[in-house]
């Protein structure tokens, strides 16, 4: 896997730019390798469906059954009081954000464009903070080479959505077999 970026840069900008947890030092955002990921997690039975009569601790990987090698840009939150039971170990937890990955799930090196895209994009979605305030890095660049970075972005971003796409995803389209006889009558 290749890296334009090293994750120690990426992580070193991110805490530059958004800062860190003032109780504990951790950064509020960062990248990270899936596959290095685990929590710990309150179990209640044993492997083999055996209940125990008190709930124990284990390691399990984070996201290592639903990401594969790929990078994720996490944020530091606090666990709501509901799933505490479930993460008795401690009450901040860093969650996945956004996955370096392309529209067809394949890998993408992570970068700290896109990850401030992504954080910039939430916070002004949450009211917290505007995109105007945004600098583009390309403002005194050519026309061409910006357009060609905005396009990339997206790409990267939201793949190939269309409203058809978000029709079938969302269950309101329709889809017609290729097999389907226009000329039977019903």
């Amino acid at each position: 896997m290749e890296l334009t970026e090293k994750i120690e840069t990426i992580n070193s900008q991110l805490v530059n730019l958004f800062g860190i947890n003032t109780v504990n030092g951790l950064p509020m955002w960062r990248v990270v390798w899936s596959e290095d990921q685990f929590e710990k997690r309150a179990v209640t039975t044993t492997d083999n469906g055996i209940v125990l009569l008190q709930p124990v601790v284990k390691e399990f990987p984070k996201y290592r059954h639903y990401i594969r090698e790929k990078y994720i840009l996490e944020r530091l939150v606090l666990i709501p009081e509901s799933q505490q039971n479930e993460l008795p170990v401690t009450k901040l937890s860093y969650e996945p954000i956004w996955t370096f990955m392309d529209a067809y799930g394949n890998y993408l090196p992570p970068s700290l464009p896109a990850a401030k895209f992504v954080i910039d994009s939430l916070y002004a979605a949450m009211g917290k903070k505007s995109l105007a305030s945004y600098k583009d890095p390309d403002v005194d660049q050519p026309k061409e080479r910006h357009l060609a970075r905005v396009e990339k972005l997206e790409s990267e971003l939201f793949g190939n959505e269309t409203s058809t796409g978000d029709a079938l995803a969302y269950g309101t389209g329709i889809v017609v077999p290729r097999n389907y006889d226009t000329t039977k009558e019903s």
